[in-house]
């Protein structure tokens, strides 16, 4: 099934999938698409999968616009030498962090990205991160990226 809304003039938007809504720890419900859809229309940011089932809280894998910050970092004069260097240069990773800081402006508490890990590659139905459709393969990803789920929820409350 699907989650929608319906706006002050009665139109209905459909905001999520049902089964792709998880549970945090303490009981509360988090619609991703949501906030992935929200994480996406930045600039820096081209794909995003909210995270969370189960957890203290949601937290995020991004994979950054490389041909956007490729420009913004000529622009602000921060040596680019590739995705695997970008996704660990901290003025990137702070100013991605204003981004998730905008998009939690708009959620509640308890659906706000905690924290979040850039990883260094697009995903792709090749990669085994999408559905021919282009639906995100969620358990895939989380299996593919353990060790960095594993680094988001480990030793450090949020």
């Amino acid at each position: 099934g699907d989650i929608g809304r319906l706006d002050e003039n009665g139109f209905l938007y459909i905001t999520d999938r049902k089964k792709e809504m998880f549970k945090t720890s303490g009981g509360k419900y988090v619609a991703p698409q949501v906030i992935e859809n929200k994480l996406r229309s930045s600039r820096f940011i081209e794909q995003a999968m909210v995270i969370g089932e189960n957890r203290k809280f949601p937290a995020a894998l991004i994979v950054p616009s490389f041909a956007f910050l490729k420009d913004y970092c000529a622009l602000k004069e921060i040596p680019y030498g590739g995705p695997e260097e970008a996704v660990r240069e901290q003025r990137i990773i702070a100013r991605i962090q204003q981004e998730v800081d905008a998009v939690n402006q708009g959620l509640g508490h308890w659906e706000q990205v905690k924290k979040f890990v850039l990883l260094p590659k697009e995903w792709s139905i090749d990669g085994g991160e999408f559905t021919p459709s282009l639906k995100l393969r969620r358990k895939p990803i989380l299996a593919k990226y353990a060790t960095e789920v594993d680094g988001i929820y480990s030793n450090t409350p949020a």
